[in-house]
């Protein structure tokens, strides 16, 4: 984990989890991470695999110069890596296990972007894969940040906050020894 949000939001949720699995929704109080609020959302977890959002932070929004609260997670990347992402959120709810994804955005004008993100498994009303807390954070805030829309993300490595990266340089973004890789476009990419 590479960026403070993400590491704050990661260590508010292991606490709050204690010996469980995965903390309930209704354990998540927004004063105690308001620093980073603007950072995060929830996915609702639903039968048909659209992944609402139910909540989405100001700063997420201003990526895509508008409310994300009602639109589709799987709305935010690439079509052809929605099945990819669609599975790292089954997998981050049925194992309640947390993921962390790199991914890159190319907008229509501006250089490209990296951003880093988390996906955390909550429960509600004491229920298993329903809810997923998640933050997303460009590394860089690119130049064009508020001017343009950010587009849409291509993934480019997820693993385990568990997984120990191995030593990279700082551009190197494919790790994970539990994640299977991909070929696409000649370019190394690694998904759950």
């Amino acid at each position: 984990m590479k960026l403070a949000v993400t590491r704050d939001l990661h260590d508010y949720w292991d606490r709050l989890k204690g010996e469980r699995a995965a903390p309930d929704r209704a354990d998540i109080d927004p004063v105690a991470i308001r620093h980073i609020l603007a950072d995060t959302f929830i996915i609702e977890v639903d039968a048909d695999r659209r992944f609402p959002l139910r909540l989405c932070g100001a700063r997420i929004n201003a990526l895509w110069l508008g409310e994300q609260k009602g639109r589709l997670f799987l709305g935010w990347w690439s079509a052809r890596h929605r099945c990819d992402i669609a599975e790292a959120i089954r997998q981050v709810s049925d194992k309640e296990t947390p993921l962390v994804t790199h991914a890159r955005a190319e907008p229509l004008s501006g250089a490209p972007a990296e951003l880093e993100l988390l996906l955390l498994p909550l429960r509600h009303f004491g229920s298993r894969r329903s809810r997923v807390l998640g933050s997303l954070a460009p590394v860089q805030p690119p130049a064009w940040l508020g001017l343009c829309p950010i587009g849409q993300l291509d993934p480019v490595a997820t693993r385990t906050p568990s997984e120990q990266a191995p030593e990279a340089s700082e551009g190197d973004w494919r790790f994970g020894s539990t994640m299977r890789s991909a070929q696409s476009d000649g370019e190394s990419r690694s998904f759950p």
